[in-house]
């Protein structure tokens, strides 16, 4: 298999090229240069914001089985790609986002879900708005029996540059009582990057086209469990988890998800964020690792980096500054 993946040098697009030469598939990266790509994969230079972006992709002599495409700025970009590719590939895997469906999304909704608005011929606007123009570019262009939309919800892994698990994971190993927002017993949903990546690529080798949301199964874990894996790994000597009740950390004026990565209190918010239906998804193979195995993962390259992970400039620093979790802990 001839893979072209758009991007590849970070986090999903990665673990995505990763996968792929690990099965012996030919690879060609086009990125901007501004990391290291995988050793293994070709590498073309181009910028998809910038005039001439794509350049160096249509004056390369090959093409490819499948291009997997991770964009989530303006989807005139995966517009532009898709229309140079759609004569030189075969399929256009598209990693879209839950967060195409319109808010709230009612505990347990599967596809069918009603969709925000989206326009494949925009500019960017805002994130949802912009995932959903991505996979309408994506199938205007390659044809809806051609492309996979891959709508991924949380995700977490190795390479990680969100911050979500790391801040968790760094946040244990400074030790101290740590603010551990409850219930312990909240279910979580998410996808381990890698789990991702081995679901697209097994997506394309027999053919399956359309929206499928691509996160672990309802309840996969739970809080308690995540923050007690990132404990097992990384905590400190001291290190104490204080469960807090939402009620709690509402009064304390904490912000979920962003200051508490990964949390949400119970109610519309965690139905939207945790509890989607991944019954297609389920059904053609996908499979989602143990939280354990994530965290430790994680933990094990945040080391071999320092500890100090990369943080993507088009995203807001998340987590809880020190002296605001300590006045909601009353020390």
């Amino acid at each position: 298999m001839r893979l072209l993946m758009l991007g590849g040098t970070e986090f999903v697009g990665r673990a995505v090229v990763e996968a792929a030469l690990a099965r012996d598939w030919e690879v060609t990266l086009l990125h901007r240069g501004r990391h290291e790509a995988p050793a293994g994969a070709v590498s073309l230079l181009g910028d998809r914001t910038a005039e001439g972006g794509l350049d160096a992709l249509a004056a390369f002599d090959g093409d490819w089985d499948l291009v997997v495409d991770t964009w989530s700025g303006a989807p005139s970009a995966v517009r532009d790609a898709a229309r140079l590719l759609a004569g030189r590939a075969g399929r256009y895997a598209y990693v879209s986002s839950v967060s195409v469906y319109e808010w709230p999304i009612a505990a347990g909704s599967d596809e069918s879900h009603l969709l925000v608005g989206g326009d494949p011929d925009a500019d960017a606007v805002a994130y949802a708005e912009d995932k959903r123009g991505g996979e309408l570019a994506a199938v205007a262009e390659f044809g809806a029996q051609r492309t996979v939309l891959a709508r991924a919800g949380l995700i977490l892994g190795p390479h990680e540059n969100i911050g979500r698990l790391p801040w968790w994971l760094n946040r244990v190993a400074r030790g101290g009582p740590v603010l551990a927002p409850g219930p312990r017993e909240l279910g979580l949903q998410y996808i381990d990057a890698r789990d991702l990546a081995e679901w697209v690529l097994d997506a394309a080798l027999v053919g399956l086209h359309g929206p499928y949301n691509i996160v672990s199964p309802i309840a996969h874990t739970t809080m308690g469990e995540l923050l007690e894996a990132c404990v097992a790994v990384a905590g400190a000597a001291d290190t104490e988890l204080r469960w807090t009740e939402p009620s709690v950390i509402a009064e304390h004026d904490i912000g979920p998800w962003t200051e508490l990565p990964v949390w949400a209190p119970p109610g519309e918010m965690h139905d939207s964020m945790h509890r989607t239906s991944t019954k297609m998804a389920e059904a053609t193979g996908l499979r989602a690792r143990p939280v354990a195995e994530t965290v430790a993962d994680t933990w094990a390259w945040l080391r071999s980096i320092g500890g100090r992970a990369p943080q993507r400039p088009d995203r807001p620093v998340v987590g809880l500054a020190p002296e605001k979790e300590a006045k909601a802990l009353g020390l």
